[in-house]
């Protein structure tokens, strides 16, 4: 039987994707987040949200009255509803950081933003925006650390979803013959440093990833 190894810990209803693919599942989480103790200020009337992990931090500090005042341009469509589903008006998204930049740079060029992140944030949009003279102030509320655990065998495919995840699986383990799935461009180019094997997701959700791992090895059975 052919095994898939997962880089994240998936829900029941991802793993429900596995059940009828004669795929082997294993599963692990190669990184771990850590929520700093930082205080969000609310004077800005937009935010940016690039992480789901962001989110966590924005609900547990923003007061219920306060929620209708702000605007939050936000990166994928997992994070967009999870701010709509608590009541956050999500004005812009995009699947990509770059692409977020871009509809900003646009259309919002004359407001001023507040870019809420973790330590390992990509350069990308804090550099488009810089460069394109947008006002933004940047605030870290989470670290994502690194979480290496070795593995004493060959998977057929490894599914990774951060440049993050990449760099902790090979602190302990090589990627040899592994067919790598990868969430997306960003994880994909962490990737291309250690393989030629690599497929990235069509759409950046880990559904994606998952779909596209099952449909390429069982073609290739």
């Amino acid at each position: 039987m052919k095994t898939v190894l997962s880089t994240k810990i998936l829900n029941a209803s991802q793993k429900e994707l596995f059940l009828n693919s004669n795929l082997g599942l294993v599963e692990y989480n190669a990184i771990k987040i850590e929520f700093l103790d930082t205080t969000i200020p609310f004077q800005y009337q937009n935010y940016i949200i690039t992480s789901k992990n962001t989110v966590k931090v924005f609900l547990s500090q923003v007061d219920e009255s306060q929620k209708e005042k702000f605007k939050i341009f936000c990166v994928g469509e997992k994070t967009k509803a999870l701010l709509e589903e608590h009541g956050l008006q999500v004005v812009e998204t995009a699947d990509y950081a770059t692409d977020l930049a871009d509809i900003i740079i646009k259309n919002y060029k004359e407001e001023t933003f507040l870019f809420l992140c973790g330590n390992k944030r990509r350069d990308n949009l804090p550099e488009t925006l810089s460069k394109n003279n947008v006002r933004f102030e940047e605030l870290q509320v989470y670290k994502t650390k690194l979480n290496p655990r070795a593995f004493h065998r060959n998977f057929d495919g490894i599914l990774f979803f951060s440049p993050s995840g990449i760099q902790s699986y090979l602190l302990k383990n090589k990627i040899g013959n592994s067919t790598l799935f990868c969430i997306g461009d960003t994880t994909a180019e962490e990737a291309k440093g250690h393989t030629k094997n690599i497929i990235v997701a069509n759409k950046p959700t880990v559904e994606n990833v998952l779909v596209q791992a099952i449909k390429h090895l069982k073609k290739h059975d």
